[in-house]
């Protein structure tokens, strides 16, 4: 039997000193050149906040002069309705204050959409009030209604519009933008990975500075050169044209770092840091000062206090309505598994949920069922085929007896609704790590770290990793971290924008 294998994973551990080592501090091939073009200025840099404003703006007044009837009619507009015409200006104000045209890794699609509905809604009272401050009365509800309405679904519309367009030319990698990293150990080759993997943060990595950099086998690898020391950091910024540096922990002192990191601001170098103790930070955390000292304070998600309660409560309410509406789908599935080869309609796998209490999960089963196996048709063994370094277990494992129909299935992941029925008995949530078989959990709670931390909640059907495309035989360190960064940033908010992205991730291919 070929058992399962895994390398610890060590994504937060920095290796012993005993296995510092000196790497080159020249590359080893060319260096990837900054890309040029229209669409990298359109879509990238400085050429991105001027689009984002002027299309905002462009917006917001198409949006008044529908609400005022036309061109002609908003050029002939009277006193009473004239406080409309300050609409436009007044939401690109609150819009620019709200911090929407920072830049960010990652476009905000969902994310802006409740900053925008309070910008928008905020400048339509404010326009009220300039007409009862102007003429007495604020101008015609009608006219102010579309106005809101007009430009809640312009600005809305177009920036997540926008924003798709840059998110698809990020993945394929139409346009980017040259980042160096500095710090070239455990955090710094984790943070190259991450990048080089996932195109749609839009930072492509040219390579390290670090003064004593660790060996390649102690980060668990590192595809990119060391550039040279920190010291050389003028003449690498200046033959990589990089705009973007971040920093990733290194071994110099933190005396030293902080002039370096005014240094490239000083150069027009936008710099990022991974803070130190970043397994501890979440978006809880409140900043304060003591005297001229920054001081953060952390605070921890409780799964047991009130907001989880409420949480499982809306889970089974959920469910309950999930089950009714669907049951048609359900029934259909259930008779088609029936009908397409022999065996029970569902199949059950022990898993593991929360505080380490195992369950039966429910599933359509999507696979043949041969006289001489045991009643379990997902996987030819747990442990009967090799994982590898840092593979998750999941979707096809051994020979492939799907049937036609369970294709379907999975595919569409209809195979997944009996599992309502296990939110409705308490044992997992809508949203929530995916539960793993015990045998699973026993041996990666060994091999990766923070693992366990996921039966501090309950499984779910869906949640922060299957939506950013860890499902089936994906990266298990990648899945434990979207799970643990979803458990430590947890909020009513983030699951309901979770439910709206697992309405796209069905879309994808499921395995």
């Amino acid at each position: 039997m070929a058992r399962a294998t895994l390398t610890r994973q060590t994504a937060t551990t920095l290796p012993p000193p005993g296995e510092l080592a000196r790497v080159p501090p020249h590359p080893p091939s060319p260096l990837r050149t900054p890309r040029r073009g229209p669409l990298q200025a359109a879509l990238e840099g400085r050429g991105w906040s001027i689009v984002r404003p002027v299309l905002d703006l462009l917006l917001l007044c198409a949006a008044v002069v529908l609400a005022l009837g036309g061109v002609r009619a908003t050029l002939h507009v009277d006193a009473l309705r004239a406080p409309l015409l300050a609409l436009a200006p007044l939401v690109l104000s609150l819009l620019y204050l709200r911090g929407l045209y920072r830049t960010r890794l990652r476009p905000p699609i969902l994310d802006a959409l409740v900053p925008v509905l309070s910008a928008v809604s905020v400048g339509a009272m404010a326009v009220a009030m300039l007409g009862l401050f102007a003429n007495g009365q604020a101008p015609p509800q009608s006219e102010g209604l579309r106005a809101w309405l007009f430009a809640l679904l312009a600005v809305g519309l177009g920036r997540m519009c926008l924003s798709l367009v840059q998110l698809w030319a990020r993945i394929h990698r139409l346009v980017e933008r040259p980042v160096l990293i500095m710090g070239a150990g455990a955090v710094g080759a984790q943070v190259a990975r991450w990048l080089e993997g996932h195109p749609e943060y839009g930072l492509a990595p040219v390579g390290f500075l670090d003064d004593d950099p660790l060996s390649i086998a102690a980060v668990g690898g590192r595809a990119l050169p060391v550039l040279g020391s920190f010291e050389n950091l003028d003449e690498t910024v200046r033959r990589t044209g990089v705009k973007d540096l971040i920093v990733a922990f290194s071994s110099v002192a933190d005396a030293h770092l902080s002039s370096l990191i005014r240094h490239c601001q000083e150069m027009g170098v936008r710099v990022s840091v991974v803070p130190r103790m970043f397994d501890a930070i979440n978006n809880r955390v409140d900043y304060d000062t003591l005297g001229a000292l920054p001081l953060m304070s952390f605070t921890r998600v409780d799964p047991k206090g009130v907001q989880f309660v409420l949480k499982h409560a809306f889970d089974r309410v959920f469910a309950l309505v999930s089950l009714v509406v669907l049951s048609p789908v359900i029934l259909c599935s259930a008779l088609a598994v029936r009908l397409s080869s022999s065996g029970p309609v569902l199949f059950r796998q022990r898993r593991v949920g929360r505080d380490g209490r195992e369950f039966d999960l429910y599933k359509f089963r999507s696979m043949r069922v041969d006289p001489e196996d045991v009643p379990s048709d997902e996987q030819a063994g747990p442990l009967d085929f090799l994982i590898g370094g840092d593979t998750a277990p999941g979707g096809v494992e051994g020979e492939d007896r799907r049937t036609a129909v369970g294709r379907f299935l999975r595919r569409t992941s209809l195979d997944e609704l009996p599992q309502l029925v296990n939110v409705l008995r308490g044992e997992m949530s809508i949203i929530g790590p995916r539960p793993e078989r015990p045998e699973f959990v026993e041996l990666f709670r060994e091999s990766i770290d923070r693992y366990a931390d996921r039966h501090r909640v309950r499984s779910g059907i869906t949640g922060w990793a299957q939506v950013h495309g860890s499902r089936g035989r994906t990266c298990l360190a990648e899945r434990v971290a979207w799970d643990n960064y979803y458990i430590a940033n947890w909020s009513l908010g983030l699951d309901l924008k979770i439910l709206a992205l697992t309405v796209v991730a069905v879309a994808r291919k499921a395995e």
